[in-house]
Order: C-alpha cells, then structure tokens, then sequence
C-alpha cells in the first residue's frame, strides 16, 4: 500500500521573492523531490493547506486528524512547518489511533539549494516504512516520539525533552 503525503506548509515549501524579499507560498515541491531523491516507495500526495506553522489553526490541526483517518493508508507523512510541529503531533496522537504518522519540515526553504528539506523527506520515508504504528517528528536525521521532541531554537536543531 501507498504511503499518504499530506502537504500543510512550512518552510519546506516556501518560495523567495527577489523583488521584495519575502517567503511566500506557491505551489508543493513534493512530487519534483520524490523524482530528485529517485523514491520507489509507492505514494499519494494531497496538499491540505499551504501556511506557515505559526498561522496553524486548532481547527487546521483538526482538519489534518480528520484527513488522517479517513485516508486508507496505514502510514503517513505530513510536511509541517518546525515551529509548531510538536503541537500538532500531540493532536494526532490523540484523535488518530493505528497508524504511522511522521511529521517533517525543513530550518531551510528547499528552493534555497542548501536546505536540509530533502534529507527530511527521505528520513520520514524511511521512519514512516519501520517505526509501529504511533506518531513521530523526523528532524535532522532523528526520529522522536511526538511526545518527547522539542525543538531548540538556539541550536535550529530539534531533540528530545529529557
């Protein structure tokens, strides 16, 4: 079975606007990154919402746990923007029940070349494919238990609470 790719944003998918230098919102890079990364892992994407984390809603974090279990797969990926990830990681451990949920994002945008983004994606495919059924944020080459993660914000680095 396909492994569900649901797109809600982030810095994952921003775009740079030369003229006036702000990040903004266009279109996933999803479906470009899977053939870059050359995945053979069968896959469904579907963009829910297209925001930056910290415009998340609790009615935006009920929409993705809705979608969660109504999808038919098992196993799930969600891009989230870093800053309120583990936020919506505790939604999701409690409204969704027997299934593989890992959340990734990216410190970087991926149209910036240097971004951390790809390597994010393959991790969370990886994790998504061996970790039991619970939920889990994959940053910086790490897994983390949705309940255990945080991420420091001197460091850019995401790591476990204790």
């Amino acid at each position: 079975m396909a492994i569900r790719i649901f797109i809600t944003g982030g810095t994952f998918d921003k775009e740079y606007n030369e003229l006036d230098g702000q990040l903004y919102f266009k279109d996933t890079h999803m479906q470009d990154l899977l053939e870059l990364g050359r995945c053979r892992v069968e896959t469904a994407i579907r963009t829910l919402m297209m925001i930056d984390s910290l415009e998340m809603t609790e009615e935006d974090r009920e929409l993705i746990a809705h979608q969660c279990n109504q999808c038919d797969e098992s196993k799930i990926v969600i891009t989230h923007g870093t800053d309120t990830m583990s936020e919506t990681a505790r939604v999701l451990a409690e409204k969704v029940k027997n299934k593989t949920i890992v959340l990734f994002g990216a410190m970087i945008p991926i149209k910036f070349g240097s971004s951390d983004g790809l390597f994010n994606l393959g991790s969370a495919l990886a994790f998504v494919q061996t970790l039991a059924p619970g939920v889990y944020v994959a940053m910086n080459g790490r897994y983390f238990h949705w309940n255990n993660v945080k991420k420091n914000r001197q460091t850019g680095m995401f790591e476990e609470l204790r």
